[in-house]
């Protein structure tokens, strides 16, 4: 369930990420590291505990975009790695998730209409650990998405790209033996962080 949450992320980071000059190379990278502390917010447990949170971390990512072809739109590669730390604010506990995830467009389809539609992979891990370094989750696994955006007639101009909200959907349901498939996020949080 984390990871599609953070595919779903990272596939919005890369809609703004999805066209490139056409004076650009055939390849383009670009390197950086996001470090960021979250506002405080409510994780609500399926029984309707409430714990009080806050997330903060470090993601390092490595983007490349390639064109292909006679294509105006190019194609991104994507890799992320991270820590994100949960504390239970109410405890003062945390809950750290280490990963790993790779993500790139498989197909970018002209709609026609002025929009494309941009079918993504995303393959990964996810470890996850109490306050005292335990493990105790693990997420593997790869899922397809796809979602649309309004390229505004200048596939070469990534600065007037808008993502179509409710575009986003699941191609391909997450692969891997999770251990998110029949637990809580927040009833986790609550159980590693009391």
């Amino acid at each position: 369930m984390r990871l599609a949450a953070t595919l779903s992320a990272a596939a919005l980071v890369a809609v703004a990420l999805t066209a490139t000059p056409p004076a650009l190379a055939r390849a383009t990278h670009e390197k950086f590291t996001d470090t960021f502390v979250g506002d405080p917010y409510e994780c609500v447990t399926p029984d309707g505990t409430v714990v009080n949170a806050q997330d903060s971390g470090s993601i390092r990512v490595n983007l490349t975009l390639t064109r292909r072809g006679s294509s105006p739109f190019p194609y991104f590669t994507e890799s992320d790695h991270g820590t994100v730390v949960t504390t239970n604010l109410d405890t003062g506990r945390t809950l750290t998730q280490i990963f790993t995830n790779n993500f790139h467009d498989l197909k970018i389809t002209d709609n026609g209409d002025g929009t494309i539609t941009i079918l993504n992979k995303g393959a990964g891990g996810t470890r996850w650990y109490d306050d005292d370094g335990k493990l105790v989750r693990r997420d593997p696994g790869g899922v397809w998405v796809a979602f649309d955006v309004d390229y505004k007639g200048t596939p070469g101009d990534p600065d007037d790209d808008v993502f179509i909200e409710g575009s986003f959907r699941i191609v391909k349901p997450s692969t891997g033996n999770s251990d998110f498939s029949d637990s809580d996020f927040c009833e986790d949080l609550l159980t590693f962080t009391s």
